[in-house]
């Protein structure tokens, strides 16, 4: 028997589109950090009671689904957060929440995840987002790595060790000089203080009250790690943890972090019908393995396979937000695809290695800044966000600008 026309109906793929994001400002981990004594799900709450606050045309009942991601699921970053987070921050009741992990990946499935549902039609409406805080959860805290991972030489010992993995690439790519990684640090600094001074950094921050038993009572209003002014001679004389005369350094690799981002997915129609703002429209994504020792490489080929997908090539792209986990793993990327290092449309307010990584929140943070930053180029047409992914993978999802107007991109 034939199945119903509603059926086919309702199976027909939907667009998806990134209506708004914003995140805490980001801290630097460990007790002396702004949020030292702050708990992670309570920025998490505070990041989506700001979604709602500034979008009052969306009814809270109107949200489907609520997706949080945390690296570390322990503790006050556990307990299906996405779940508790929806309590916590006001929205009733009947709406469900769960949690994510895949590790610096987190807000970025988060998102892919929920998108899924909402072209499928089982959501018209969802809250994605991601938090760290690696003060109080370290990455890998309370983890039992099964021994045959390395027993049985599936990996190399240095994959469990990012900081070893990023070492790894600079064996593989010895054209990747820690020379040219660190002046692509120098610049993400100056880039992201330049955005900062324009402006550009500092509307999607959620200010947070902050607590200190030393110090009382504190607002956070900006992020807490980057180095402006930083130069290429200081970089030079940082030491190299990870390695012997390595090329790895605190300088030239994001920081350990505390933080929280969120966004609003939406059906077209659906945010067209409330009054929501489009900022950015799925075009596609795709999440790929590679050899977890060098698991920075992960954003090439996560990025082929996506541009593959959509039916684009990487001169369709006219602006890129790529995860600074390390400045090697992004050297990597742009050497691939014959890009330049200082190339105009690559991470054009700065990236991690100034603003900071709270691994699980990281992909929203990409998110948003290219949803404003089309705003701002109407004559670009596709973005990307990409990031390299603990354990071996690599994650890209590609953007089309709703605000395009014509153009070479």
């Amino acid at each position: 028997m034939a199945a119903p026309a509603a059926d086919a109906a309702a199976r027909a793929v939907r667009n998806v589109v990134f209506v708004d994001g914003v995140r805490t400002p980001f801290g630097k981990a460990g007790p002396k950090g702004i949020y030292a004594e702050t708990r992670a799900d309570d920025l998490v709450v505070k990041v989506i009671r700001e979604l709602l606050r500034r979008h009052p045309e969306l009814p809270p009942e109107r949200v489907d689904e609520v997706a949080v991601a945390a690296t570390t699921q322990i503790g006050d970053q556990g307990l299906t957060i996405g779940r508790t987070a929806a309590l916590l921050s006001g929205l009733p009741k009947t709406v469900p929440g769960y949690a994510i992990d895949r590790m610096c990946a987190g807000a970025m499935t988060s998102v892919t995840t929920l998108a899924g549902g909402i072209a499928f039609g089982a959501y018209d409406i969802a809250i994605a987002g991601g938090v760290e805080h690696m003060g109080r959860h370290p990455m890998g805290e309370g983890v039992d790595p099964n021994p045959r991972i390395v027993a049985d030489k599936l990996v190399d010992p240095t994959a469990l060790v990012m900081g070893q993995t990023a070492e790894n690439v600079h064996d593989r790519f010895p054209r990747l000089t820690k020379e040219r990684c660190d002046a692509y640090a120098a610049r993400s600094q100056e880039k992201y203080a330049d955005a900062v001074k324009a402006g550009k950094i500092g509307p999607e921050l959620v200010p947070v009250s902050t607590r200190s038993a030393e110090l009382g009572w504190g607002l956070a209003t900006e992020d807490e790690p980057p180095r402006p002014g930083t130069t290429v001679e200081q970089l030079a004389a940082l030491k190299t943890p990870f390695r012997p005369h390595g090329r790895v350094t605190a300088g030239n690799a994001a920081g350990l972090n505390d933080g929280a981002t969120g966004c609003i997915l939406a059906e077209e129609e659906t945010a067209k019908e409330l009054g929501l703002p489009i900022g950015m429209r799925l075009v596609g994504y795709s999440f790929v393995g590679v050899e977890p020792e060098v698991m920075g490489i992960g954003p090439v080929p996560a990025t082929e396979k996506a541009l593959k997908r959509a039916g684009l090539s990487i001169e369709d792209i006219g602006l890129f937000e790529l995860n600074e986990a390390f400045a090697v793993q992004v050297l990597a990327f742009l050497d691939h695809f014959g890009i330049d290092d200082d190339d105009p449309r690559v991470n054009l307010w700065g990236g991690a290695i100034a603003c900071g990584h709270p691994l699980a929140s990281s992909g929203v943070r990409l998110m948003t800044q290219l949803s404003r930053q089309f705003a701002e180029h109407p004559e670009v047409r596709y973005g990307l966000t990409s990031m390299c992914i603990g354990i071996g993978m690599g994650g890209t999802v590609i953007w089309e600008n709703p605000h395009y107007t014509g153009g070479d991109n």
